[in-house]
Parts: C-alpha cells; structure tokens; sequence
C-alpha cells in the first residue's frame, strides 16, 4: 500500500513551513516537497530586520532550518525533490517527483515567486550587499543614503515612495520618457523633493557605490553614484505547474483570497504565489495558519 498524506505541501518557504508545522501539531500526517532548502528564497537573504522576535535579527537560511525543525520536532516530513507534474481534481492528490509519486488529501502550493533580475554585471555579486528587490524589507538599512530604484511600473514607483521617506536622495531610472505605473503615484512621486528621474536609461553595469547607465537615445554612458540600488521590475511566481488547472490572475498568481482556498477543493495556495497585496514572510506564515484551518474544514466533511 502506497502512504497517503492528509496534506502534502509544494514548496519549503515560510508558508510551507508553517503550514506543516500548525498541521503536524493538529494530527495530520504531513509532508513538505521542496527542491532545494527549507527557507526557499528567504535563504538568500542575509540579514532579515523585519520577522518578529529577533530583535538583532536573522538570517534566511538559519530562520528557514528553525522554521523546518519546529515543524519536523511534531512530526511532519521534508523530502528533498523536484516536482514534475501534479494531480489536483481528484479526492486524492497525486504529487509526481523525481524521487517517485506522493498522495494525499489536501495540496498546499507554497512554490513562491521570484524577482525579475536585470541581468547585468554586478547584479548577481552584490545581491544583499548594495543589490534588493523589496524596499518594505531592506529599505531601513539605507536611512539618510542615496538609492536607485530601477523601473517604471506599479512596483518601482511604490518602492521609489516608500524608499523616499527614509533614504536622503532617490534616484528612479526608467528606460522609457515616462512611468507605466497607476497614475495614482505621478503625483506624490513628482511632489517628493528627494527623488530625481533618469528617464531613457538603461542600467549597464552595478558596481560597489555606483551604477553605470546608457542613455537609450544618445547613447551617453553615465556613472551614478549611491549606496544601494533597488530592482522594481517585477516578480515571476512559480506557478507553471498549476497552469490550466488553478485559476491564475493575469500576471499568473494563483488566485485564493485570504481563505488561501483555490478554486480546486481540497487545494491551497499560500505565500508569494497567490494574489495578495503584501508578500513578506510574516505574510506567508499567516498564510500557512490559514491554510491548515481551512484544510481541516475540508477534511471534517469529507470524512
């Protein structure tokens, strides 16, 4: 007889965690599948300022492997595994993997989402060391500093604005004459008498202390100094393996309110995957919670 889980979770994040943390410790046997390390893309984050109870804060990787361990110390599983391919419809869930197929009751899809990279010079070597894509968790380092923001869409424009209230000079580069973000942020961004527009300029090279930009018109290279840059031009979730079976939103999150319940019975999406207005770890473990709540309702009347 194959095992079958009450829950099997996609994906090792904080969402992840959590929910198999609050189902292990509520009966169920539980399950995490995730490809790489518990924390997902929280382990690439140095220093963490902003998870309540680390008051000199953490780092992703060693706040992933205590969220893994509390959930394992009541019982869950972790398998390290690529998933392939998944079974949603029916009463029991099939999960395919490179290390073989697992069943449960209930799916949670924690696969997360991750930032659009630039992929210029430097990017990559200065991530967390000059280099952010969120200014809600890494704009407080750069209090009375000079910043770029790069990009012109809803995600640069609200970090230009938040970024403003607590950097000394904000320097926001778009490649196009003009933002494409909701006009709702022209004006308080045009009114804030810290932030400059580069506009026509494409960012060519990231180095320690400053950026190097080519004017999409003149060709004119220039050398931007600051303290930290900040890449707003979007994130990609993870959710392809879901497509066509899910419900995605037209930027391809999963759609599930704060139920976290897809339009699948049985199946859940928490974390930076779904549609939601705030993507940060407290979020995602809020997620989880929820989650198992609604996953033991399911259960209850399915007997």
């Amino acid at each position: 007889m194959k095992k079958q889980y009450d829950m099997i979770i996609v994906g090792g994040g904080p969402g992840g965690y959590t929910a198999a943390l609050y189902a292990a410790r509520a009966g169920m046997q539980v399950i995490v599948l995730e490809k790489l390390a518990a924390g997902g893309q929280m382990v690439e984050t140095p220093k963490i300022d902003n998870y309540p109870g680390f008051t000199e804060g953490v780092d992703g990787y060693t706040l992933g492997q205590q969220m893994r361990q509390a959930a394992e110390k009541y019982g869950a599983e972790t398998k390290f595994a690529q998933v392939t391919r998944l079974e949603l419809t029916g009463e029991i869930k099939a999960v395919e993997t490179a290390a073989g197929t697992f069943y449960g009751k209930t799916v949670v899809i924690a696969t997360g989402a991750s930032p659009k990279y630039l992929g210029v010079p430097g990017e990559q070597e200065l991530y967390g060391r000059g280099v952010h894509y969120c200014a809600s968790c890494d704009g407080a380092f750069y209090r009375g500093k000079t910043v770029v923001v790069v990009g012109g869409g809803n995600t640069a424009a609200a970090d230009a604005l938040l970024l403003s209230r607590v950097a000394k000079k904000v320097i926001l580069v778009h490649r196009r004459d003009t933002l494409r973000a909701a006009h709702v942020y022209h004006k308080p961004l045009r009114e804030a008498e810290n932030v400059e527009f580069f506009w026509n300029s494409q960012v060519q090279e990231i180095r320690a202390g400053e950026i190097v930009l080519k004017n999409t018109i003149t060709g004119e290279i220039s050398v931007l100094p600051c303290d930290g840059v900040f890449v707003g031009i979007g994130r990609q979730p993870a959710s392809g393996l879901v497509e066509g079976v899910l419900h995605l939103d037209s930027q391809n999150y999963i759609v599930a309110d704060e139920s976290t319940e897809t339009n699948v019975a049985g199946v859940f999406a928490v974390g930076d995957v779904r549609t939601k207005a705030l993507r940060q770890i407290v979020t995602a473990v809020a997620d989880g919670a929820t989650a198992v709540h609604h996953a033991e309702e399911y259960l209850a009347k399915c007997g």
